[in-house]
């Protein structure tokens, strides 16, 4: 029978170093990862496939966005995970792939930051309050021990402060902010992880040296930050052909020459493996833009099932 990982399952198989691991070595030596694709099943409903494989694997994700999902009991954004065998091409695992996006994600990012933000970083400011807010708190707090502050906020303020006292609960140095602007001008590291059309980020907030994360825009129209935070930074991708079509926050700017596409230094595996270098001391600002690349996923799922069997392995009784 076909192993199926709940949602449960994959986060308890993903600790947030071996993760991290698991992705610095993926980012090492990628496997082919396509662009995704989106596929119109309506005027407002999308279905999204992200395939990748390599000598040992093949994984493919299914990420379906249908607004009126709730009326019927469901998410209006759902994931499912296969991850099938290469040799073969026999099924292997299914894996929840909601667990498996934000678990991936939020390490992706703090991988990033710890190699483009400044040595040591204090203060992070993780700017929304959707379903992966809390995550990326924890992801950073776990990888970059030298946080002492974390804020969060979100255009609803009390629910931003039921998020901070959930995670504060948990042991996070973590508390609500009122005034963004405020919060961000102190940060050394700003993670965006909202679904903004505008941005709710400015350049002139930044301090020197700041490092800034942004996530939450997966299409041309979206926007996290404005021209003049581009400008201002240097910048790294996951993903340099997703980012050149999907990223709002790096399409609008190029085609309106605010930015030339040189402003992209190149990806984060390139970084991981030392052919380039982002930061070049301690006064530029960096910005890492995510959108999502098959690659994290497929890393992840094989690291979640190999964890798996190996706690099922070493089960008394098994």
């Amino acid at each position: 029978m076909l192993p199926q990982l709940s949602a449960e399952q994959v986060h308890a198989a993903l600790p947030w170093h071996p993760l991290a691991d698991a992705l610095t070595q993926a980012f090492a030596t990628p496997p082919q990862a396509p662009v995704r694709t989106a596929h119109a099943m309506s005027s407002a409903d999308t279905l999204l496939l992200m395939p990748a494989w390599d000598d040992h694997g093949i994984g493919i994700k299914l990420v379906t966005v249908i607004p009126t999902a709730p009326r019927f009991g469901g998410h209006t954004v759902d994931a499912t995970y296969l991850l099938l065998d290469r040799a073969t091409g026999a099924p292997r695992a299914l894996l929840d792939g909601e667990a498996l996006t934000v678990r991936r994600t939020a390490a992706t990012s703090a991988l990033a930051a710890r190699a483009l933000a400044v040595t040591d970083p204090e203060q992070l400011v993780v700017v929304g309050t959707g379903r992966l807010a809390p995550w990326m708190v924890r992801a950073y707090h776990a990888l970059l021990p030298s946080l002492r502050r974390i804020t969060l906020w979100g255009r609803d303020e009390r629910t931003a402060e039921r998020q901070a006292t959930v995670l504060l609960d948990e042991g996070l140095p973590v508390s609500a902010a009122a005034r963004l602007a405020d919060v961000v001008a102190e940060a050394d590291i700003v993670s965006c992880v909202t679904t903004a059309t505008a941005p709710v980020v400015h350049g002139s907030w930044l301090k020197a040296g700041a490092h800034l994360d942004l996530v939450g825009g997966f299409t041309p129209a979206m926007r996290e930050a404005d021209n003049v935070t581009v400008a201002r930074a240097r910048i790294v991708v996951d993903h340099v052909d997703s980012a050149l079509t999907e990223a709002g926050d790096l399409v609008q700017p190029l085609a309106s020459g605010v930015i030339a596409r040189d402003a992209i230094i190149g990806d984060l595996g390139a970084l991981l493996r030392g052919e380039i270098i982002a930061r070049r001391d301690g006064r530029d600002i960096t910005l890492f833009k995510s959108v999502g690349h098959a690659l994290e996923d497929l890393a992840a799922a094989r690291l979640a099932l190999s964890r798996l069997a190996l706690t099922t392995h070493s089960s008394p009784g098994t």
